[in-house]
């Protein structure tokens, strides 16, 4: 079997290029997108409430005053008006195929804090194996009224942990916490691909545990990524631009050489052991 590398990836602002509800839920309900924040803020200080949370009641709030079903269908819908950055849309066939090239196989993976259902939608939903997003429960004729999943800053760091043991179950409670000799994917093998502070958590505990984490930033806007370099919590900063030609795209190829390198050199090992014992 070929080894697997699994490359994670926030969604909004890493491969989309703004909040996937800035694209048209806010603008549809008629508000502008710090309007919308604003009173996701304000609900939440005012009723202690996790920002993750929030800002799927304020969804639902919003939604009933304009008289808007929040259905799966009507979420899922907005997935086609996502945009991306450079690259993106021909970017997983070029990197799977490098992959293939190197002897490797690669997974893809999304953890994020936004709608589930929008990415559904999306263009790119395809290329994922498993996207962990934020989800509604839906009444008797369809509409959103009780968050089903939440995935916040600290909590992505579960969905890693999901990856590695290939416990994609998000009610199995049994498989995430034993202890499995054989992974689906090692630590080592892993990526992390985010656009900075709210990503932090995952990017730290994948690079303390061998793996490679890569903090995204658009143009102009490198200060808080060149930070997390500086503070040791990311491997590298780079452009969020996926073309052929970029560093992004150049680094995670220079990654793949090496990880799949290791993984020959430890099949080499583990077989000269085996050897060993038999004599």
């Amino acid at each position: 079997m070929k080894p697997i590398i699994a490359i994670c990836y926030d969604f909004d602002k890493t491969l989309a290029t703004n909040d996937m509800q800035s694209f048209s839920f806010i603008p549809k309900l008629g508000l502008t997108e710090s309007e919308f924040w604003s009173e996701c803020e304000t609900f939440s200080k005012s009723h202690s409430v996790d920002p993750t949370l929030s800002y799927l009641r304020v969804m639902i709030n919003e939604c009933e005053k304009k008289y808007v079903k929040l259905t799966r269908e009507y979420l899922t819908s907005l997935g086609k008006d996502i945009k991306y950055f450079d690259g993106v849309d021909t970017f997983f066939k070029r990197i799977n195929d490098y992959g293939n090239e190197r002897g490797v196989e690669i997974e893809h993976y999304i953890i994020s804090s936004g709608n589930k259902e929008i990415i559904e939608g999306s263009s790119i939903y395809k290329e994922f194996k498993e996207v962990y997003g934020c989800e509604f429960l839906y009444n008797d004729i369809g509409v959103a009224y009780w968050p089903k999943t939440i995935v916040n800053y600290t909590l992505k760091t579960q969905f890693l942990f999901r990856i590695v043991k290939g416990a994609s179950d998000l009610t199995d409670d049994e498989k995430i916490n034993q202890r499995i000799d054989k992974k689906h994917v090692e630590f080592r093998n892993m990526i992390y691909i985010g656009d900075g502070l709210t990503d932090v958590p995952a990017m730290t505990l994948v690079k303390e545990k061998g793996g490679i984490a890569i903090s995204i930033y658009s143009k102009d806007k490198q200060e808080k990524s060149i930070q997390l370099v500086k503070d040791g919590r990311v491997n590298y900063a780079c452009l969020s631009d996926y073309r052929d030609d970029s560093e992004l795209f150049k680094i995670l190829k220079l990654i793949i050489d090496s990880i799949s390198v290791k993984e020959e050199l430890l099949k080499k090992e583990e077989a000269n052991q085996n050897e060993l014992v038999k004599e």
